[in-house]
């Protein structure tokens, strides 16, 4: 998964960021309206995460600008207004989620996961693919009912493809779920990353198409 943090707050925005990271998904973070606007043009966001008072503008503004484009990327709100005309104003321009500051980052992981589960189809946690039992809430994996320990790195990946199943994935598209911009990327990272899944979940969950992709494999 990969989201963008619309934070001017470092404190905040570096925690938030670390939090993201620590459990697989990569995150882009920006201080300001205009580069947020600059990284949604650039690349597709699976998540945002907006806070209302930024130096160059409005969060709600922003908001109402993508959903007038007919941006549905889902938004989890992150504000100190805590006002229930601020909610009600907030939800009603197309917010997904709101938080309000201070919240505790397991509570934002929660969240993050709920709406993330909404927008695939799938509000239920738990998911049985042939032999695994996936909670996604926990994010943890029982195969044949022994539990199956991934890293964060498999994780994300693994959780792009149940997030879509049945659709061809590309090697640029995974790549884009797994990190930032300012990370490197080794050629052979995704092919690394499926191998393993292979070896703990099963030869035939993931499937790939030569030369085009990678898919979830039929249960």
């Amino acid at each position: 998964m990969r989201i963008l943090l619309i934070e001017d707050d470092t404190t905040l925005g570096a925690a938030v960021r670390d939090q993201i990271a620590a459990g697989g998904q990569s995150v882009d973070w920006v201080t300001r309206l205009d580069a947020a606007g600059d990284a949604k043009g650039a690349t597709s966001y699976d998540l945002i995460l907006l806070d209302l008072m930024l130096p160059d503008g409005r969060g709600i503004t922003f908001l109402k600008g993508l959903r007038a484009r007919g941006d549905v990327t889902p938004v989890i709100i992150l504000t100190a207004l805590d006002q229930i005309s601020d909610r009600i104003e907030g939800l009603n321009a197309g917010a997904d989620d709101y938080l309000v500051k201070p919240f505790d980052l397991a509570e934002l992981s929660a969240r993050i996961g709920s709406v993330t589960r909404r927008y695939s189809g799938n509000p239920n946690p738990i998911v049985t693919h042939g032999s695994l039992d996936i909670d996604l809430a926990a994010r943890s994996i029982q195969r044949d009912g022994k539990p199956v320990q991934l890293t964060a790195r498999e994780w994300a990946l693994f959780e792009a493809f149940l997030a879509r199943p049945g659709l061809l994935l590309s090697k640029p598209q995974l790549e884009e779920k797994l990190y930032a911009f300012d990370a490197e990327v080794e050629s052979n990272t995704i092919e690394v990353h499926v191998s393993r899944l292979r070896k703990k979940l099963g030869a035939q969950v993931i499937v790939t198409e030569r030369g085009m992709g990678y898919r979830l494999g039929k249960p």
